[in-house]
């Protein structure tokens, strides 16, 4: 038994068996971590000496917890007290936050050992983690191909068995996309399930952090840790935190061969021919799965899906233009050495050289559709529009307890195919946009596999999309569709 093909699961108890000693692990994955990461691109940085300390403090009996001695890893963009924050950007370069993120600090006192920081688009924003600063990250499925984004570098370490489970953060679809591309599961939560204090800010509204694990246990399990409410944050709610792990088993269709006594929404809006084959051929098996297990498939309508992408793209870049403003050469972030005359050219220097390409586009985007004379007619519309889609779902949710969906319409491009056509990128949230403009917690789930034309096999997803507030009724629903396939078992040929 190799400790590096275990689930989080698996390996926290192999550990508290006594099977494995925590420094062993770690160990192993240090040395995958060496033997492989250098082509692949996932971790923008490691703290091995850190990482062994806490793993000999888990085999001494001084570190505790449900996540004690396994091996996980955290995505750029959450602050932590040690080591660097640099959000894949210049801009934060050099980065040292004086306080760590609630959900990174709930992870460690669950016993979870953090060996680095993930790879990500610079400041959340892409589709591909090809944006970062520190190059980019490659899908350990194809290295020809990109991991997804922007928590590419999360979706590809886990995939490519670098850690056990991840952090990600997902304001449009960056943790389910990527999850989809590598062929693992990616898990957004409600809004306000997770505290967002110490995620570094992109679009206030929509960011939710969540895990990436290789199975819906250990993302129930992550979950668990990770949720409830924290008076460091004023939209994180103050709500009941179910034992998700315990509720996958339990209840009304918990058993083996019981019903599963779900109504499963399926939507025309979200099928058709902008799917790729395998896509498609991915959804109806799901159905068929479903349907066996008892489930009763229901056609719905959500009228306003066309219209996520353009509002998600006017309300994430309005936000992201308020939240970037404070990095300025002088408050926060890189400040530029060339001399100036006066402070507004050491603004637009600092800012001309520590952001990439792509935050400078939506930056002015969102600054465009805040500015006078086009607040209403962009901004203020796109806030209509949001509550359109919202009640779309809400009217869904009266006739189905789950919504099944693609999560992605293609399998993953290939690296620098999308890089000089913005909205061909911005295109690939179609799927995933209109959850967070709602809040809903939705899951990607690993669910075929597609054959390139070179022959090598790239994963599909699919995605469950759930009421606001039942992730645990979202967690039985795609355990049981786990537990009836193996997809989520099949590893990238590393």
């Amino acid at each position: 038994m190799d400790p590096i093909d275990l689930t989080a699961i698996e390996l926290r108890e192999a550990i508290a068996a006594g099977h494995f000693r925590a420094v062993d692990v770690v160990e192993a994955y240090l040395a995958r971590i060496e033997a492989l990461d250098g082509e692949l691109g996932c971790y923008r940085e490691t703290w091995p000496d850190r990482a062994r300390e806490r793993a000999r403090q888990v085999d001494a009996g001084a570190l505790t917890g449900p996540l004690a001695g396994v091996p996980v890893a955290v995505k750029d963009n959450l602050c932590t007290d040690h080591g660097l924050t640099a959000c894949g950007s210049r801009m934060l370069e050099n980065y040292r936050s004086p306080f760590t993120a609630t959900a990174v600090a709930r992870l460690e006192a669950a016993g979870g050992i953090i060996l680095g920081k993930t790879n990500m688009d610079e400041f959340a924003m892409g589709g591909s983690t090809e944006s970062s600063y520190f190059g980019r990250t490659v899908n350990p499925w194809d290295r020809s191909r990109v991991p997804g984004g922007s928590s590419g570098g999360s979706a590809a370490a886990v995939a490519a068995r670098l850690c056990t489970a991840a952090l990600g953060s997902d304001t449009g679809g960056s943790i389910r996309q990527p999850a989809a591309y590598c062929g693992i599961v990616g898990l957004k939560p409600s809004y306000g399930r997770v505290s967002r204090w110490g995620l570094v800010a992109f679009a206030s509204s929509l960011d939710q952090i969540g895990p990436m694990t290789h199975s819906v246990g250990d993302a129930a399990l992550l979950l668990g840790i990770i949720a409830g409410h924290d008076p460091l944050d004023s939209t994180c709610v103050e709500q009941r935190v179910p034992d998700y792990l315990a509720g996958l088993e339990s209840g009304e269709g918990g058993g083996e061969t019981a019903a599963l006594p779900m109504r499963i929404g399926v939507a025309r809006q979200y099928l058709g021919g902008a799917n790729h084959a395998a896509v498609e051929q991915a959804i109806e098996q799901a159905r068929e799965v479903l349907a066996a297990q008892g489930a009763q498939l229901v056609e719905i309508d959500l009228p306003h899906t066309e219209y996520g992408v353009p509002t998600y793209y006017l309300v994430a870049t309005s936000e992201a233009s308020s939240n970037l403003a404070r990095y300025d050469g002088v408050h926060y972030g890189h400040r530029t050495e060339a001399p100036v005359e006066d402070l507004v050219e050491l603004y637009s220097r600092s800012r001309a050289e520590g952001f990439g390409d792509e935050v400078k586009r939506r930056i002015m985007l969102g600054t465009f559709a805040l500015s006078s004379g086009y607040f209403d007619q962009y901004y203020a519309r796109a806030l209509k529009a949001r509550r359109l889609i919202r009640q779309d779902f809400d009217r869904a949710f009266q006739q189905c307890d789950v919504i099944l969906t693609p999560t992605a319409t293609d399998p993953a491009f290939r690296l620098g195919e999308k890089l000089d056509d913005p909205l061909a990128m911005y295109l690939n949230d179609v799927y995933t946009a209109n959850c967070n403009l709602a809040g809903l917690p939705a899951i990607s789930l690993p669910a075929g596999l597609a054959e390139g034309e070179d022959g090598t096999r790239l994963p599909v997803g699919l995605q469950l999309i759930g009421p606001l507030f039942q992730e645990e009724t979202l967690l039985q629903a795609a355990h049981r569709y786990q537990r009836h396939t193996d997809w989520h078992t099949l590893h990238p040929p590393l």
